[in-house]
């Protein structure tokens, strides 16, 4: 713990050894990384492509799962009335097409979670390359994010950040 916030430790530190000598002039940011990744419209973006890329599947799961449960249904109406070489065929068949729908399901959950993953990643790079450039510009010594337990509205420029994302997206030709 004092590795991880050793940095904000050391300068507290220097600014309160030479706070009266020295009218040191520090400009300190917060921004608020997690409201960023959820509010900017490149996420809201990449929603959107993770929606449309998967729809299809989801669709062919949704249809599966009625197929499946109207065949069970069909089973336990109409067993009864079934030979019983009948019967076992049709529960194997609905065995197997139950292993097949939870197999594609667990399918869709990897590749939604790895595809996901992939557009955070994307996103996170460009949130950094864009907190790092607004900071040079707007000459700030220290911009901070995680592990911060509270920051004024004089030092928390996520508003800033998501201006700049929005600017970016607006540039880049984004909806």
């Amino acid at each position: 713990m004092i590795r991880r916030y050793g940095w904000l430790a050391l300068v507290l530190a220097w600014t309160a050894a030479t706070g009266p000598a020295v009218a040191v002039d520090l400009r300190i940011g917060f921004v608020d990384v997690a409201r960023v990744l959820d509010q900017s419209p490149q996420a809201e973006e990449a929603r959107q492509r993770i929606q449309v890329e998967f729809a299809p599947i989801d669709q062919e799961i949704v249809r599966l799962q009625r197929e499946v449960r109207t065949l069970e249904d069909q089973l336990v109406r109409d067993s009864a009335v079934m030979a019983n070489e009948e019967r076992m065929r049709f529960e194997r068949d609905v065995l197997s097409r139950k292993r097949e729908l939870r197999r594609l399901q667990e399918e869709f959950r990897e590749d939604l979670n790895l595809r996901r993953n992939q557009e955070l990643q994307k996103l996170q790079r460009q949130v950094v390359l864009t907190i790092r450039a607004m900071a040079k510009a707007e000459g700030y010594d220290l911009v901070i994010s995680d592990g911060v337990l509270f920051a004024s509205e004089r030092v928390d420029i996520t508003g800033m950040v998501l201006e700049r994302l929005v600017e970016e997206h607006e540039r880049r030709g984004g909806n």
